[in-house]
């Protein structure tokens, strides 16, 4: 079979196992690095995708003829076909043995049977043999059809032939396949509606219960023996279906014998009259214990662990009481069939390296009370296990179809040891996992990752294989031993003492410069590690040497000691030299293609690999290596990234095998291990990130709000993630020209009337001219005499302006670990919470309480300000003040003099008294003191425990929890103002169901921000409407937002998502054109690399709505996709639907176009080369026709459909990032190349939509990013708060300005002035340049290189002395670091 990229070579799935981990490496490793030396026209070519070469394009290549028997009858014997669809294939050897076995004694009946499994049904060809197969069957088995797309395939074929049919035998899948049941006079077709007891089963039962497998297991104990003495047939059909589900479950091929006689003696023409015998079903335990070499099935813990102390065949090291203990987690249905290979060969691994096992299994879909009884002792509440390993691949409560996730996390916070659920292929055979760039299959991701990343599981290692022909499972050694070793590894925390354990804490430093060691998100790294190491060390680990305060901690990890003080070298822990780096690093050969022979020229001295850092006792501080290829323009435009350098290697090799680390703790986010090439999720051996994290404990802070890329390194390093806060909100405020502006508009306000009216218009016009606001609000000529309306009006939309500003949430300073915020540091953070509707909980948002006491509706009032109609803008001026005054007094009336909150007590106190509420007393005094008391109670009471949460600190002691081996409790990532649960920090943290977006409330405010981009466009652009809008779509915004973004792209081009029994979507339909009541307009989508990894199932979606919508009959006016997808097709000579490909990322295992790489180390030419680098990199598709395909180059689509681009577009949805706090967003940002690929060289209007307030707005780019400009880096609050921060401060500062460039780099939305100020601020502020340039040199001579590069580059022009100013700066900071005094 060939493989999925055009490959030389193909192999034999059994020398697979076979081949040395180094060889399989260089062969497979083709499909993922860039060829070297090779021009760049032919390394195109061998990266091609040919969906040709894979068949079907699909993810699977079997097809029912391998599960098809036709019996050789030469008796003449009735025939009994036999068509059956599973989710799985463990029945597949268990029914063929059974149909040999009948058909091998000739008696009554010869069987013909073919299987296949849901997956297959995608293609076509298999689907028509489907059809085709059914027409001349006498029985349909289903069964765990839970996949709705397929499920519909599966109910369209059945029905039609149902009536016919003799049996039709659906067992637990989707109501609608289920209603397919009929046995006889038995049906379910009236499933969910009927009033009998066994109807009622299938009814939901409380939502909490995963009950509905385990009652249909009790029921299905007990009714065949009620059912046996009632008379009617249709009992007697019915207790069939019931023993028929005994036999299915049984599974074994006995039972499956006695099934296919019992079904077919009973229920076939043919056969009536003849009387075949067949046995009761074989009943195994429902749950219990289960060991390949024990004698029976246990269902008592202490028998089995009596049994395992006599064993014969166990060395003394297992029978040692020391030894460790891991509890294992198997589908019973792969016991009962015989399919148990995988699981064998684990528990084999686990003793042979020395620890017990406790395995057990369970029927049902709820393994939580099987979890608690056989792995916790009843007396002593303690766990009998170390870890616990689950190989279904399941969530641990309700499998496939419906989870109940607290049950779960319930059930393991009582057991409290690591959970790791690993991965057996479902959909793919081995071969063809191991050729896909891809990975597992999205729906088994979904199912298999996603899903029990929600119960708090991690690790999801890919252990076991399918055999394409028998459909067994295979264990794949490799990843058998790298998991048995990763879970003893998580079980020794449990077991080794705190003293003995050895920790290595990774940092950052991005992009490579001294002064950005310590690089995360929000973090104060080194002040977090002292308090991290402060708390550790008083807890017993041990932390020697550890220096006297955060600074001193920097300077020992920045400077070597060795050379002279200011060096320009880190400290250097270690030297590897090639020999001892290539013995302790199987996989360096396979970095040669990239970087050469070791040690090559990073991290290297010319002789030895270095390893910086500092070590404190048993804790390593060191510097994690960085991609290394930042700084080299030709590597940036590879359009797949390139392996690890060998210093990276190097690092990882000595934290592991050196430092002999118990546990690795990746500090802050986020590094670039779980970003190296390799599959998306379920990596084999040799994938980089698997190589490098190899058998450590990996134990990672990150961010809360960053859900997305914290799923990543859950995936691809198998992190145990730790969320942190990031820093406490506050309002920007006003400075400088805009306070002044402030105060004049507050004088025009009350003497407007008077005769001084135009003077201070007057005055406020040239203030704003001032503030360079005549970019955001046209402004008369300052002597224009102006009637009292138009005064009015310009005032107001002044007034407004400055509001906005005013009012934008700023995080400010750095988080540090262990140090929440205090209560009036969460003030603004309450204020934002409070101005939410929530409508499932029935709390109204405060403003709009607000706003009704004075007979308004707050939407009105967010209108009229936009629009700047004074008394509007005053009166949301006065909500929001209002706003914030109550719950100040709020909160000072919860919190003692130490600023703590004291919330129990208190709460009661405040809810109890009815007019002495803070908040009503200090509405009293002013015009909001009618506010209805029950809507605002509610409202508090939220607010009190948003607050408790807000202030509660558990990140340090989640830590301690990893590194001693307990159960993390999981909680989702996202924005705390729209989701409070994300707090308290200090949780395993986790993505969301990626089945589960977009919610319908999601589409709302998709349609409200598509409505107005749409008018805001019509408005810029002459009444017409934006024939295609390109726009981005990220990880973390869908998961914060639940898909509002991915609901946008939807009803630009008018289609609807549709949710199943399950609320999943996986459909969606086209929305009629009378209902949109606008033309359908084009998209052209640019998914994040991290969207890509996440969301596959909707990029799937996404692919299915264009390509339908484009072949819709409608007029082309009214369907602009359409329109451009025929235009398209006859100039490139394809299909309409190939022509209609709008879903675009990076190649599978590349993330980013590389833009901000090369603007941060400023190694670029000219624009054109940014552009080539998002052309060359962003450039894959994905295709819903042939999605095992992985991402394919489409480079000439995406060009064209860039090019009828009239509007870009990106979202921002929390005020904790906006446009030039992270490079990501200029990264993907298209206009200044849509400008060049357009035929009349148009520039695109670039729009930004920003949902972090509740009065949703679409602004311009360059709105956005005057405004960014005077919120952070132009507002003395915001740098002053950076600079509090120290060291990583400056860098903060440094940052926003080369994010600023980047900006001019790729949209040239940048105004003049934007720099002029910064220049202003920083460096002519003689103070506050000599604070910068003492307190980090390093990043303050980055500043300045900024500066001047902008200039160079022709993005600011300012006088010929500021120039001059800089490169003398430039010099000094230069020989300040190098240690020279001139």
């Amino acid at each position: 079979m060939a493989s999925l990229v055009s490959s030389p070579f193909t192999l034999p799935s059994s020398k697979l196992d076979q081949l040395s981990s180094l060889t399989q490496k260089h062969l497979f490793l083709h499909s993922f690095l860039p060829k070297k030396g090779i021009h760049h026209n032919s390394t195109k070519s061998s990266l091609r995708v040919k969906c040709a070469a894979i068949g079907n394009g699909l993810f699977t290549q079997t097809t029912q003829e391998v599960r098809r028997i036709i019996p050789e009858n030469d008796q003449n014997l009735p025939t009994v076909k036999i068509v059956y669809v599973v989710l799985e294939a463990q029945y597949q050897s268990s029914l063929t043995a059974a149909v040999q076995a009948l058909n091998s004694k000739r008696k009554n009946a010869s069987y013909e049977l073919v299987g296949y499994l849901v997956e297959e049904l995608r293609d076509v060809t298999n689907y028509k043999s489907f059809c085709k197969d059914l027409e001349d069957a006498n029985v349909f088995i289903g069964s765990l059809i839970f996949v709705e797309e397929l499920a519909l395939k599966v109910k369209a074929a059945v029905e039609k032939e149902r009536d016919r049919l003799d049996a039709v035998l659906v067992f637990p899948s989707m109501p609608e396949v289920m209603r397919l049941n009929k046995l006889g006079s038995f049906s379910m077709s009236q499933l969910g509606q009927s009033k009998s007891p066994f109807f009622q089963l299938f009814k939901r039962k409380k939502p909490n219960s995963a009950g509905f497998a385990d009652s249909m297991l009790k029921l299905v104990r007990t009714l065949p023996k009620v059912l046996k003495y009632l008379p009617s047939d249709k009992a007697q059909d019915a207790r069939l279906y019931i023993l028929s589900l005994q036999f299915w479950l049984g599974g074994s091929p006995d039972n499956l014998q006695n099934f296919l006689k019992m079904i077919s003696g009973s229920y076939v023409p043919a056969l009536k009259g003849t009387k075949i015998e067949y046995a009761e079903p074989v009943l195994y335990l429902d749950s219990g214990i289960w060991h390949p070499l024990a004698p029976c099935m246990y269902d008592d813990v202490k028998e089995y662990l009596n049994w395992y102390g006599t064993r014969r065949d166990a060395n003394e090291k297992l029978k040692s009481p020391d030894a460790p203990v891991i509890g294992l987690i198997l589908q019973r249905s792969h016991i009962v069939t015989g399919d148990d290979g995988h699981y064998v060969a684990v528990i084999m691994e686990l003793e042979a390296r020395g620890a017990k096992v406790v395995p057990l299994f369970a029927g049902g879909l709820d393994f939580s009370g099987p979890v608690e009884k056989f792995l916790i002792d009843p007396i002593t509440k303690k766990p009998f296990v170390n870890s616990v390993v689950s190989l279904t691949g399941f969530a641990l409560v309700g499998g496939p179809a419906r989870q109940d996730h607290p049950r779960a996390i319930e059930a393991l916070m009582k057991l409290d040891v690591p959970y790791i659920v690993a991965v057996p292929l479902v959909f793919q055979t081995t071969e063809e996992w191991l050729n896909s760039t891809l990975g597992l299959h999205p729906i088994q991701v979904a199912l298999q990752v996603a899903l029990p990343e929600l119960d708090g599981g991690m690790e999801p290692i890919v252990f076991a294989g399918r055999d394409p022909k028998t459909g067994k499972s295979h264990a794949l050694h490799k990843r058998v031993e790298q998991l048995c070793i990763r879970a003893i590894r998580w079980a020794e925390l449990k077991r080794k003492s705190k003293a003995e354990k050895k920790l290595a804490i990774t940092v950052f430093s991005f992009p490579p410069d001294k002064g950005n060691v310590g690089t995360a998100a929000y973090l104060n790294v080194f002040s977090s590690i002292y308090s991290v190491l402060t708390d550790l060390k008083r807890d017993g680990y041990n932390v020697d040497g550890l220096p006297e305060s955060s600074e001193a901690l920097i300077e020992e990890v920045i400077h070597d000691k060795e050379a002279q003080f200011s060096s320009p070298n880190l400290n250097i822990a270690y030297k590897m030299n090639v020999r001892e780096y290539q013995r302790l690093t199987p996989y360096s050969t396979a970095l040669e293609e990239n970087w050469g022979k070791p040690p090559g020229n990073l991290n290297a001295d010319g002789e030895n690999l270095l390893v910086y850092g500092k070590q404190y006792g048993n804790v390593f501080i060191g510097v994690q290596p960085t991609f290394g290829y930042e700084g080299d323009p030709m590597r940036l435009l590879f359009s797949k990234s390139a392996s690890p350098h060998h210093g990276f290697a190097a690092y990882y090799s000595f934290v592991e095998k050196i430092f002999k680390a118990d546990a690795v703790l990746h500090f802050g986010t986020h590094g670039s291990l779980e970003f190296m090439p390799g599959k998306q999720v379920g990596m084999s051996d040799v994938c980089y990130p698997d190589s490098l994290i190899g058998n450590i404990p990996n134990v990672y802070y990150y961010a809360a709000n960053n859900p997305s890329e914290a799923t990543i390194a859950k995936r691809r390093s198998y992190a145990n993630t730790i969320s942190y806060l990031t820093p406490p909100a506050e309002n920007a405020g006003l400075y400088k020209g805009l306070k002044q502006l402030s105060e004049l508009i507050s004088s025009y306000q009350s003497l407007k009337d008077t005769g001084r009216g135009p003077q201070i218009v007057s005055s406020i016009i040239s203030t704003a001219k001032q503030c360079n606001l005549d970019k955001d609000v046209a402004l008369p000529d300052e002597g224009e005499e102006l009637p009292a309306k138009e005064r009015d009006n310009v005032v107001g939309k002044v007034y407004s302006k400055i509001m906005e500003i005013e009012s934008r949430l700023l995080p400010c300073g750095l988080h540090v670990i262990g140090e929440p915020p205090s209560a009036l540091e969460a003030v603004a953070t309450l204020v934002n919470i409070a101005a939410l509707d929530r409508p499932e909980q029935n709390i109204s948002a405060l403003p709009s309480i607000l706003a009704e006491t004075v007979g308004r509706e707050i939407e009105d009032v967010y209108r009229g300000s936009d629009k700047g109609i004074l008394k509007d803008v005053e009166l949301l001026r006065q909500i929001t003040e209002a706003s914030r005054g109550a719950i100040t007094a709020f909160v000072e009336r919860t919190t003692n003099k130490k600023g703590q909150v004291v919330v129990s007590d208190k709460l009661s106190s405040i809810l109890g008294f009815g007019i002495n509420e803070p908040w009503i007393q200090y509405l009293s005094n002013t015009k909001f003191y009618r506010a209805d008391r029950e809507k605002l109670r509610t409202m508090f009471e939220f607010l009190g425990e948003c607050l408790m949460l807000v202030v509660a600190d558990n990140e340090l002691g989640s830590l301690k929890q990893a590194l001693e081996g307990n159960f993390v409790e999981p909680g989702p990532g996202g924005d705390p103002i729209r989701n409070p649960k994300v707090l308290p920090t200090g949780k395993n943290i986790h993505a969301l169901d990626p089945q589960s977006i977009p919610t319908t409330a999601a589409l709302q405010s998709a349609k409200v921000v598509v409505d107005r981009l749409v008018e805001r466009q019509k408005a810029d652009n002459g009444g017409k409407y934006p024939e295609t809008v390109a726009l981005v779509l990220w990880g973390t915004d869908n998961i914060k937002t639940y898909g509002e973004s991915l609901a946008q792209v939807l009803w630009m081009i008018g289609v609807k998502p549709v949710a199943d029994t399950f609320g999943r979507v996986n459909r969606v339909e086209p929305v009629s054109l009378e209902e949109l009541g606008r033309p359908r307009i084009d998209v052209v989508v640019n998914c994040s690399g991290v969207f890509r990894d996440l969301f596959i199932n909707q990029m799937n979606l996404l692919d299915r709505a264009v390509k339908m919508v484009a072949e819709l009959d409608e007029p082309l006016e009214q369907n602009y996709v359409r329109k451009h997808a025929l235009e398209q097709a006859e100039a490139l000579g394809i299909e309409v639907r190939e022509a209609a490909t709008r879903i675009f990322s990076n190649a599978s295992g590349s993330y980013s176009s590389n833009i901000n790489l090369a603007v941060e180390n400023s190694s670029w030419n000219d624009e054109k080369q940014l552009q080539d680098m998002y052309l060359s990199r962003k450039s894959f598709a994905f295709d819903c026709d042939a999605p095992g395909a992985g991402m394919a180059e489409k480079r000439k689509v995406f060009e064209m459909a860039l090019s009828t681009a009239e509007a870009t577009f990106q979202n921002l949805d929390s005020s904790e990032i906006s446009l030039t706090d992270v490079s990501h967003y200029f990264d993907s940002d298209p206009t200044n190349l849509v400008q060049n690929l357009r035929k009349d060289g148009k520039k695109p209007s670039a729009y930004i939509a920003d949902t972090t307030t509740a009065n949703a707005q679409v602004r311009t780019l360059a709105e956005t990013v005057r405004l960014d400009a005077r919120t952070k880096l132009l507002n003395p609050k915001w740098y002053e708060g950076m600079l509090s921060s120290g060291y990583e401060g400056v860098r903060e500062i440094e940052k926003r300005l080369t994010n600023t460039v980047g900006w001019s780099a790729t949209s040239g939305q940048v105004d003049n002035w934007v720099y002029e100020e910064a220049n202003t601020t920083f460096i002519e502020d003689e103070q506050m340049l000599n604070k910068l340039m003492n307190t980090n040199p390093n990043s303050f001579r980055k500043l300045v290189q900024t500066f001047l590069e902008a200039n160079g580059r022709g993005y600011w022009e300012t006088s010929e002395q500021n120039i001059e100013r800089l490169k003398q700066l430039y010099s000094e900071v230069e020989d300040k670091i190098e240690g020279i005094d001139r």
